[in-house]
């Protein structure tokens, strides 16, 4: 009887472990599938943010040539020098040159949208023209860190530690701090989370003897010298893992924090610049202004414009990575079980 319990107890843990290895690569192909939907997210973003910048393009030569046609007015009447006709002439050709490229940029950003998503890239187009009509999520302040448990790399390391028959428990708590990912007044990781890389802070020091308390159980004893570096093994791994989980998502909030402030500031750039376009064509036409002011208002204005545009790209940018950095978002929802065992019965 003692021979058949000590067998099939074998076979029990044998099952476990390979039904254990069956959801880490569940979790590695849920991995794949985050990634691919942040690479369409990507590509539909730089679609169009090309098709903004092609648009403004369009408008300031609109611009330039309405400008030149002034000048040339004023040079034929003996106002200006053909030194200010030239001037613009050059403007408006340095405009026009940045037209071609950005169609070419816009069409191979479609195309390779068009082959994420297994359609042929000719002729397949998009609706949308612009990035003012999407809004990035808001990111509330006090995230815990338990979002994190949702991120298939860390459930797929927690998976390889359950084939081991670790105490992933035990595990979790040695290395899984429990902080907010964010603080209570903003975007920012709470400053808890410096210590996060601190080996000190979860007494790594200590050495084997923790290892030890983390594999409890007697059956853990049975096992041999190899299973027993092989979980040690793991238990580095699932370290590594959780740590470049939340470095990863330090980053990406800071950048989705840096970047919307940015935003907001080179919006009132941009709308600044454009007031100041709008005067000092006045005064050109007037002849109160000569025609360097006026240059140096429109290559503002026109450089403010493209600024903004890649800093509502860099903005989404940020909020692809940290949705990455999270699994597949950020709202803790009531569901968030549910998420995960959705994922235990991830088709291969």
């Amino acid at each position: 009887a003692s021979y058949q319990q000590g067998f099939f107890g074998t076979q029990y843990l044998d099952l476990k472990a390979r039904r254990e290895d069956l959801r880490a690569q569940r979790y590695a192909a849920a991995v794949v599938g985050i990634t691919t939907a942040s690479q369409v997210a990507d590509q539909y973003f730089s679609i169009l943010a090309f098709r903004e910048r092609i648009a403004i393009a369009n408008a300031n030569i609109a611009a330039a040539k309405r400008i030149l046609a002034i000048t040339q007015a004023k040079v034929n009447s003996g106002v200006s020098s053909n030194l200010d006709l030239a001037e613009q002439q050059a403007l408006l050709a340095q405009q026009e040159s940045t037209l071609p490229g950005l169609i070419e940029g816009e069409k191979e950003a479609r195309y390779a949208l068009a082959i994420l998503l297994g359609r042929a890239p000719e002729g397949y187009d998009i609706k949308a023209q612009n990035l003012d009509g999407i809004a990035p999520p808001v990111v509330q302040p006090g995230m815990p860190s338990e979002l994190l448990l949702r991120n298939p790399s860390i459930a797929q390391a927690e998976a390889n530690l359950y084939s081991a028959h670790a105490n992933v428990d035990a595990a979790r708590s040695l290395y899984f701090p429990s902080l907010g990912l964010t603080g209570q007044a903003g975007y920012g990781p709470v400053s808890q989370l410096s210590n996060l890389f601190n080996p000190a802070g979860f007494a790594f020091s200590i050495g084997a003897n923790i290892i030890q308390s983390i594999f409890d159980g007697g059956a853990i004893h049975a096992r041999n010298d190899f299973a027993k570096a092989q979980q040690q093994e793991l238990i580095a791994t699932y370290r590594k893992t959780v740590f470049q989980a939340f470095s990863d998502v330090e980053s990406a909030l800071g950048t989705v924090k840096s970047t919307a402030d940015q935003l907001a500031l080179v919006e009132i750039q941009v709308r600044a610049d454009a007031e100041a376009y709008r005067i000092s064509e006045l005064q050109y036409r007037e002849g109160t202004i000569d025609i360097v002011s006026l240059l140096n208002n429109q290559r503002l204005l026109f450089d403010a414009q493209q600024s903004l545009v890649q800093t509502k790209l860099s903005r989404l940018e940020a909020s692809l990575s940290l949705y990455n950095a999270l699994g597949g978002g950020w709202e803790q929802k009531a569901s968030d079980e549910a998420y995960k065992n959705q994922l235990d019965w991830w088709p291969l």
